[in-house]
């Protein structure tokens, strides 16, 4: 049996640049109440540029939440009725100088379901032709280019530990692998 909660009271505690904070009273099955912190966020993409040579193009940059420096495929923030293939190939050449001939979209998914709206749409990107990156003026970030077989081990060792970045690693090595693409392990 499915569990559903209904809405009984919405209020919205803050607003900013990427992020709205809501908390929401739900009334539960058994007509009980409790309240649901929710964060709305308008979506992102997430790209897996894949070279040739089948290395991947990844970005590493510093994450204020996380306090660490972490390699990651390139991604971004969806603009108010952007979609999600336009945003990804804004976001690859703002991210990278990349542009590519083939972009396919693999998969979306919930981000973190249990407290925010967050969907994020991955691509693979292939055919890719080197330029130079834009990224914002306040993002920094270093280009780096990795194996598959090596970021696949690098998922193994923790040294990759973004969940966009694995699951897109994790879905271009398996497309990787039905098309036949050499030194695919």
């Amino acid at each position: 049996m499915i569990f559903e909660e209904k809405t009984m009271k919405s209020e919205k505690i803050y607003e900013g640049k990427i992020l709205t904070l809501r908390v929401d009273t739900v009334e539960l099955p058994d007509k009980k109440y409790s309240k649901r912190e929710i964060v709305e966020h308008p979506g992102g993409v997430a790209i897996v540029p894949i070279t040739n040579e089948n290395e991947i193009v990844f970005v590493k940059q510093f994450r204020k939440a996380t306090e660490t420096v972490l390699l990651e495929i390139p991604a971004g923030k969806l603009e108010i009725n952007e979609h999600p293939l336009d945003c990804a190939i804004r976001e690859l050449k703002e991210e990278t100088g990349l542009e590519a001939k083939k972009i396919e979209h693999i998969i979306d998914y919930f981000s973190s379901p249990g407290f925010t709206n967050e969907k994020i749409h991955i691509f693979i990107a292939t055919e890719v032709i080197f330029g130079e990156a834009t990224p914002e003026e306040d993002e920094y970030m270093d280009v780096v280019k990795v194996d598959i077989n090596e970021a696949m081990d690098m998922i193994n060792n923790g040294t990759i530990i973004d969940g966009k970045t694995i699951i897109g690693i994790f879905m271009a090595y398996e497309s990787m692998k039905k098309n036949s693409r050499s030194e695919i392990e």
